[in-house]
């Protein structure tokens, strides 16, 4: 069963002069509830539809199972999601150790909010961790792309 093993941490600092890759992502929800979610997504010119379980205990790790699929069924299945979108442009940001920062600057209701991810193979996989990362997030709820378009930044 392919897992999906990564730590989130708010973004604090600069961390744009190390980005090497930045896109625009687009994405809504057909099903958001705590057992899974079924997102939609637009990555600048490509869609994808991913299922994701629900977090394990240490809030690392859960099920994900993600297919490319045609840009115009992308955006006809948006239509279909729940309501409200995430907008955000993601900074690819690599690590010493060869892992790679997901950093995710948001727009729209969730402005204001920076956040960085990074997938790891294991659980308790070592890596670096860049002075402009904050506090580490990972398994608070109110942090997932799913649960920001339900409660977005700017009510918190």
């Amino acid at each position: 069963m392919p897992q999906e093993i990564e730590k989130k941490f708010l973004v604090t600092g600069n961390y744009k002069p190390h980005a090497t890759h930045t896109i625009r992502i687009i994405q809504g929800y057909l099903v958001s509830v705590p057992e899974r979610t079924v997102r939609i997504r637009i990555a600048g010119n490509k869609g994808f539809i991913t299922i994701k379980g629900q977090p394990g205990m240490s809030g690392l790790s859960r099920y994900e199972w993600e297919k490319e699929i045609p840009l115009k069924e992308a955006n006809e299945l948006l239509e279909l999601c729940e309501p409200g979108v995430i907008d955000k442009t993601r900074h690819l940001v690599p690590e010493p150790g060869g892992l790679t920062f997901e950093v995710d600057e948001f727009y729209g209701d969730n402005q204001g909010l920076i956040v960085a991810e990074i997938e790891l193979p294991s659980e308790d996989t070592p890596f670096e961790k860049p002075s402009w990362l904050g506090e580490e997030v990972t398994g608070d709820l109110r942090y997932f792309n799913s649960m920001l378009i339900k409660n977005p930044f700017k009510n918190w």
